[in-house]
């Protein structure tokens, strides 16, 4: 069992500890504010994930894991067998849910819809936790849709705390016409990051 308590940060000194044991008060699930892990390959972005996964099932959490690939081919699956909103109602549910490995395997063009139906569903309605290899300029490329790409990530930064590990990811704005998401990594540790409203932007 992955636990914060397990994490090696002399490791990662990239990695904020107080910017960890801030996200595990788990206060950000309380008001419904997301996780976003970015770095390259093996530098803690699952265990930390999943220990935020444990943290929030010992409190008594309704709580989902999957890896991107997995929850596509399942949202597929009830797609096919006609069960789709269904699905994604139990999908809402959960109080947490942790997606890893976004940017291992690019999408198909069905399984990006599917996906943002969901991330739509569950916007401002509970607490996604998601892990990455690719930088947010990338992600249009790995939904094979940069407005897409860009709504999306536009959902998931609105209330949002940015954990890179690691050789820092470049953040570019993400595409699409609110170019001011690049700036969201510049916040403080467990502060999450606001859209502006408009007199602010």
């Amino acid at each position: 069992m992955k636990t914060l308590a397990d994490f090696d940060f002399s490791f990662q000194p990239s990695v904020k500890r107080d910017q960890l044991e801030s996200l595990h008060t788990l206060s950000f699930i309380e008001r419904r504010e997301n996780v976003v892990f970015l770095g390259p390959p093996g530098v803690g972005k699952t265990h930390l994930a999943v220990s935020l996964a444990v943290a929030a099932a010992e409190g008594g959490r309704r709580v989902y894991y999957a890896t991107l690939a997995d929850l596509i081919a399942s949202l597929e699956e009830a797609q096919q067998a006609g069960r789709l909103s269904h699905r994604l109602r139990t999908l809402v549910f959960p109080s947490l849910m942790i997606i890893d490995e976004i940017g291992y395997l690019p999408l198909s063009r069905t399984g990006a819809m599917l996906f943002f139906q969901l991330m739509s569903r569950r916007y401002e309605h509970a607490s996604t936790v998601l892990t990455s290899n690719k930088g947010f300029e990338d992600w249009g490329e790995v939904f094979g849709d940069d407005v897409m790409a860009a709504a999306l990530i536009d959902r998931l930064l609105h209330h949002c705390h940015i954990v890179t590990s690691g050789e820092q990811l470049p953040h570019a704005p993400a595409p699409g016409p609110r170019r001011a998401l690049g700036g969201c990594v510049a916040q403080t540790p467990g502060s999450p990051y606001r859209r502006p409203s408009r007199q602010e932007a």
